[in-house]
């Protein structure tokens, strides 16, 4: 396989990882600060509320650094 052809193909996997965490971000904050059953008003079911904010940043990190890995292997292998 030429290793430029993986270099793109690997950037491609990275943006598209990328993207997937974006949306997996907004999908857990929407559900867990908007508006809407079971969290309307704010104070309906407050003792089962939890903070994703932490589990979050955690998730966001472990991506972040796969996503930096394999984009910079992708750029070694773009570049030759």
């Amino acid at each position: 396989m030429n290793s430029r052809v993986l270099g793109i193909s690997l950037l491609f996997f990275g943006i598209c990882l990328f993207a997937g965490l974006a949306l997996f971000n907004y999908t857990v904050i929407v559900e867990a600060f908007g508006d809407g059953p079971p969290y309307y008003n704010r104070t309906t079911n407050m003792d089962k509320w939890t903070n994703p904010l932490p589990m979050l940043a955690i998730v966001d990190i472990v991506f972040a650094l796969v996503c930096v890995l394999v984009n910079r292997f992708s750029w070694k292998n773009w570049k030759g």
